[in-house]
């Protein structure tokens, strides 16, 4: 059986691939993901907010004095020239790197343009094999159009992609007037995959302590619908690879991805939930099912109930939603 698949132009032994997350912090973890059958590993996120602090605090320590004595400010360098970035990042790279032979994939975090971006070369040169770019982007400025919102993500990745040559994945949400246009335009500024879709948590309010509180919740099966539709939509439309994240928690969840189109499914709540060893039980109903169902190998499934390769295309639209609530059972 022949689980192996292509994503960002990397040959991986399976479509199983472990999402960013806190799970990648320890270098054992890693080697743990990799012993279990993990294809890949992305690993944490870094966040743009780390380095905005980090560059604030070197700049304060270095001028720290300075006024006292003038000239004294000569002695030093711009700020820009600085290596600002957090160390440990890099050398958490470099470690899994040496540590196992699956694909280590970088992550950044972030909604702007800047000081992140440029960062994006030395996680390049600490070895990683490929870059996934979170733009988190919670836009409340009532004067901001939505060509400015989507304007913001290609700046992004266009400002990396000068940066770097390894592959860039782009995650994001689902939430644009149109995201098969924004998909288009992504792929076409040249992102090497998409990864559908980023969860955004949202605040809760303590009502005995009267306070906004984050709330975390781990994902369910229920929310692959939206990213199930959406890589079934793009497949075989745009080059960039396809990888199908949140809610994928069993064999069957990664197989429906990979029919409508996913090149890899990402794992993260379900780890979380029944531990690491748990990427092996997957991989193990997967390829049961495939030989079950006289499959010889992913590319084969791969896309066959895509939209275009689907007998009932509309299946995808809004037909859908009307036969779905003409067909729900109702009691009165």
């Amino acid at each position: 059986m022949d689980l192996s698949t292509n994503y960002l132009g990397l040959k991986l032994r399976t479509p199983l691939v472990v999402a960013a997350s806190p799970l990648s912090e320890e270098i054992d973890q890693i080697k743990r993901m990799e012993d279990a059958g993990a294809a890949a590993v992305v690993i944490y996120s870094l966040f743009e907010e780390q380095l905005r602090r980090d560059r604030y605090e070197l700049n304060h320590n270095m001028e720290q004095g300075t006024f006292s004595y003038p000239e004294a400010l000569t002695y030093f360098p711009e700020p820009e020239s600085f290596h600002l970035g957090p160390e440990e990042y890099l050398k958490h790279i470099a470690d899994a790197k040496k540590a196992v032979k699956i694909p280590i994939i970088a992550s950044l975090n972030g909604s702007s343009a800047g000081g992140w971006t440029q960062y994006a070369k030395a996680i390049q040169e600490a070895g990683a094999d490929a870059l996934e770019l979170n733009i988190y982007y919670i836009p409340t400025d009532l004067n901001l159009t939505g060509a400015q919102v989507e304007q913001t993500y290609l700046d992004i990745l266009k400002a990396v992609k000068a940066e770097v040559t390894i592959p860039v994945a782009v995650k994001l949400s689902p939430f644009f007037s149109n995201f098969a246009n924004m998909a288009k335009r992504l792929d076409e500024a040249g992102a090497n995959g998409l990864v559908l879709f980023n969860r955004f948590y949202q605040p809760d309010i303590d009502l005995d302590s009267l306070e906004v509180k984050p709330n975390i919740l781990l994902s369910t099966p229920m929310a692959m619908r939206v990213p199930l539709r959406w890589v079934a939509i793009l497949y075989d439309r745009v080059r960039a690879s396809l990888a199908a994240t949140s809610g994928i928690h069993r064999a069957s969840d990664a197989l429906k991805m990979l029919m409508a189109g996913a090149d890899v499914t990402m794992l993260c709540s379900v780890l979380i939930r029944h531990g690491i060893p748990h990427i092996g039980a997957i991989e193990r109903d997967l390829g049961a099912w495939l030989e079950e169902h006289e499959y010889a190998s992913i590319q084969q499934l791969r896309g066959s109930l895509s939209q275009k390769n689907c007998s009932d295309p509309s299946a995808f639209e809004r037909a859908q939603y009307m036969r779905a609530i003409s067909s729900f059972p109702m009691k009165v």
